[in-house]
């Protein structure tokens, strides 16, 4: 005699078993993390070094036969902001953000609100990121020293003035753009976990920085790198995250909270990405994009679409 298995019935039967032992069952996801929310798989095109500069139309049109949708800008690769939206529109992507940096002779944070605003506009994005943390003034670089260990012990050196400071300028221009319908966001490494009079500096821009107009851009490496569980990260700091970098660590990296970092290809390092996306995507993320930092074991090419591989098949 053959019974035909009822798979409905099977699976109240175990929900039920499980229920009365006091664990329920979880089902799987029956899509794919960004297909399941709808969001596209993002790139940052740091990632790329030099490529873009060199080749901007072929460059872009790689990208998307990798399979990227969503891009974001380090800068303007010495081209004008037209001329980048038709590359990228070309291309079949989505220009959704740009860095501009706290400082400098050109296109900074603290150009006016208007231009930055004109900027923008013509690359189509509503999102700017301030990627770092203005130089401090008593960096100093000597033979021998890294420059990222330079960096690092300058920032020591600058104490909880320098991050103040920091919030105050975030806080001014968020606001500033604020009516021209763009919003600003903070790019964290992992030096802003160093331990600073009684806290750090991110417990000081966390808790000085205005949350209905400063936002961040987590990004999830350099979180890693400091030695911090993204999970519970992204807990503190729900409706804040606007974006993150999907960035991995390879494994057998000793966390620091130093400007140093091991970099893998995503998927390939520690971070638990079934656990970490969704809750980037519960504190407020909706752009997800994937960086890398050098050197690279592999092209810069391949390396993206590995990581672009793993994602599009990631259940969580």
């Amino acid at each position: 005699m053959h019974t035909r298995l009822d798979r409905r019935a099977l699976m109240m039967g175990l929900a039920a078993a499980a229920a009365a032992q006091g664990s329920p069952v979880a089902a799987a996801p029956s899509k794919d993390f960004f297909t399941r929310l709808g969001r596209p798989i993002g790139l940052q095109l740091y990632t790329l070094g030099d490529e873009p500069k060199k080749d901007l139309e072929g460059t872009l049109r790689r990208v998307a036969e990798i399979g990227y949708r969503d891009i974001e800008l380090p800068g303007l690769f010495s081209r004008e902001p037209p001329d980048l939206r038709r590359a990228a529109d070309a291309a079949g992507l989505a220009i959704s953000s740009l860095h501009v940096p706290a400082a400098g002779a050109g296109v900074s944070v603290r150009s006016e609100p208007q231009a930055l605003a004109d900027l923008a506009g013509a690359l189509g994005v509503r999102q700017l990121v301030v990627p770092m943390f203005p130089l401090p003034p008593g960096l100093r670089l000597q033979p021998g020293v890294a420059l990222e260990t330079a960096i690092t012990q300058a920032v020591v050196q600058a104490g909880e003035d320098m991050w103040k400071r920091l919030a105050q300028l975030l806080n001014e221009r968020a606001a500033a753009l604020a009516p021209h319908g763009i919003t600003l966001s903070y790019h964290n490494h992992s030096v802003e976990f160093l331990p600073i009079g009684t806290g750090t500096g991110w417990d000081i821009l966390a808790r000085e920085t205005d949350p209905r107009l400063v936002y961040f851009e987590i990004d999830i490496g350099w979180v890693s790198s400091a030695g911090l569980d993204p999970v519970a990260f992204f807990g503190r700091h729900r409706g804040r995250v606007r974006q993150v970098h999907v960035k991995d660590v390879a494994k057998g990296f000793t966390p620091s909270q130093a400007l140093v970092t091991s970099p893998a290809e995503v998927g390939s390092g520690v971070v638990d990405w079934a656990r970490v996306l969704p809750a980037a995507y519960a504190a407020g993320a909706r752009h997800f994009y994937v960086e890398q930092e050098p050197p690279f074991t592999l092209s810069r090419l391949e390396s993206i679409a590995r990581s672009y591989t793993y994602l599009s098949k990631l259940r969580a």
